[in-house]
C-alpha cells in the first residue's frame, strides 16, 4: 500500500479581522503579525465575505455591532456555505454583549474574544482555533489521499479482472476451436457467430420488447459465449461428426447428443463458479441452439420464448452462416438464397423478432461473411 503522507510543517495562517474600528483592527494586526500571522482585515461584513471568498482564510475574528452587515448575519452566511463552514470563528464581543455572545455560540461561533483585547488571551483563542482547523484540513487531505488510492485500487483491480478475462476467453475460444477441428470444414465458423450474434443482440435491444433484457452487457456476454455453442462436439466420435454422406438414424441420435453434452459439460463448471453469467449463457445456447420455434427441434423439443433468447439469437445466426458455407455434401448458397430460406423458417424454425432484426441487419451479415472467408 502506498504511504499515505501529511504536511506536517506548519504554514503561517491566514486570520481575517473584522471590525468597524480602525483602532481594533490595527491592534489586532500588529499582534497577530507579531506571531508570525498573516492578517487580512475588513471594516463591514460585506467587504469580510467579499474577502472571504475571494482569498482562502484559516481564521475570522468577528466583530458582532458592525453598519452594513452585523456579525450574525456574516456568521450565518459562513455557515450555510460550504467553502466556509469549517472555518473556525471567534466572535469579538464587548462584556456587555453576553447576551449577544449567546446567540452565536449557538449558530457556530466557535469562541470569542472580550473587549479589551488580553494578548495572552488573544493567542490562547487563536491558537486553539488554528490547532482546530488544522486537525480538520488534515482530516480532508488524508480521506482525499485515501479516495484517491481507493480509486487507483480500483483501477489496478479492474485491469488485472479484465487480463483475467481476456486469458480465460482466450482459453475457451481455444477449447471451442479445438471442437471445430474436428470438422475441417469450419474454418473461420466462431469468428462469424461471435459477429452475428453482437449484430442480432444490439438490433434487438433497440426494441421495446428486449430493451429491459439486452444490455451492453448482455452483448459482450453472448459474443464471449457464442463460441461454446457446438464444445460438446468433442464428445461425438469421429466417424459420425466426419461422416461425408447423410446419417442414418442411430447416427443422427449421437449427433443430437453435442448439445447435451455441452450443456452438462458446462453444468458442471457452473456448480464451481455459481452465478456466473458467461457460463450461465453458454449453458443456454449449448443446449438450446438446435431448438426451434415451432417446438421441432432438439434436444427437448421447447417452444417459442421457452426457448432462451441467446439460443434463439444463435439459432438464426448458426443456420445462416451453414447456408453461406460451403460444405462436403452442398456447395455455399448466396446470401440471397440463405435470406430466402431463413424466411420460410419465420415463425416455425426461427422467432419471428429475430427474422425481423436479421432483414434490418443483413448488410452487416453480408460484410462479416466476407471479411471473415474460410480458407481454402
Amino acid at each position: 500500500m502506498e504511504k499515505i503522507v501529511t504536511n506536517d510543517e506548519e504554514q503561517p495562517a491566514c486570520i481575517l479581522v473584522v471590525d468597524d474600528l480602525e483602532a481594533n483592527r490595527d491592534m489586532l494586526i500588529r499582534r497577530l503579525e507579531r506571531d508570525g500571522h498573516v492578517v487580512l482585515a475588513s471594516s463591514n461584513g460585506l467587504d469580510a465575505l467579499k474577502t472571504l471568498r475571494e482569498h482562502p482564510v484559516d481564521l475570522v475574528l468577528l466583530d458582532i455591532m458592525m453598519p452594513e452587515m452585523d456579525g450574525y448575519e456574516v456568521l450565518e452566511h459562513m455557515k450555510k456555505d460550504a467553502t466556509l463552514v469549517h472555518v473556525p470563528v471567534v466572535m469579538i464581543t464587548a462584556v456587555t454583549e453576553m447576551k449577544s455572545l449567546a446567540r452565536c455560540i449557538e449558530m457556530g461561533a466557535d469562541d470569542y474574544l472580550p473587549k479589551p483585547f488580553n494578548p495572552v488571551l488573544l493567542r490562547a483563542r487563536v491558537n486553539a482555533c488554528l490547532d482546530k482547523k488544522r486537525l480538520h484540513d488534515q482530516e480532508q487531505q488524508l480521506k482525499l489521499q485515501l479516495e484517491d488510492y481507493n480509486l487507483h485500487l480500483e483501477a489496478r483491480v479492474r485491469e488485472q479482472v479484465e487480463e483475467i478475462t481476456s486469458a480465460q476467453l482466450s482459453t475457451i475460444f481455444a477449447t471451442s476451436k479445438l471442437a471445430e477441428s474436428k470438422d475441417p470444414e469450419t474454418g473461420a465458423h466462431l469468428d462469424r457467430m461471435r459477429e452475428y450474434c453482437r449484430i442480432l443482440a444490439t438490433s434487438l435491444s433497440g426494441h421495446e420488447k428486449f430493451s429491459a433484457i439486452i444490455d451492453g452487457e448482455y452483448i459482450k456476454t453472448i459474443y464471449a459465449a457464442s463460441p461454446l455453442h457446438d464444445i460438446g462436439k468433442v464428445g461425438v466420435p469421429d466417424d459420425i461428426l466426419l461422416k461425408p454422406g447423410k446419417l442414418d438414424a442411430d447416427e443422427w441420435l449421437i449427433m443430437k447428443t453435442h448439445t447435451t453434452i455441452g450443456a452438462d459439460t458446462l453444468r458442471a463448471v457452473d456448480a464451481r463458479h455459481v452465478g456466473n453469467e458467461f457460463i450461465r449463457m453458454g449453458i443456454e445456447i449449448a443446449e438450446g441452439h438446435h431448438e426451434q420455434w415451432d417446438g421441432s427441434g432438439y434436444p427437448n423439443g421447447v417452444s417459442g420464448e421457452d426457448i432462451p433468447l441467446s439460443a434463439r439469437i444463435l439459432a438464426l445466426a448458426d443456420v445462416y452462416d451453414a447456408l453461406t458455407s460451403e460444405r462436403c455434401y452442398k456447395k455455399a448458397f448466396t446470401h440471397e438464397v440463405s435470406r430466402e430460406i431463413i424466411l420460410e423458417g419465420d415463425g416455425q424454425h426461427f422467432d419471428p423478432d429475430i427474422v425481423k432484426a436479421f432483414i434490418e441487419t443483413e448488410h452487416k451479415f453480408v460484410e462479416i461473411r466476407s471479411r471473415y472467408r474460410d480458407e481454402d
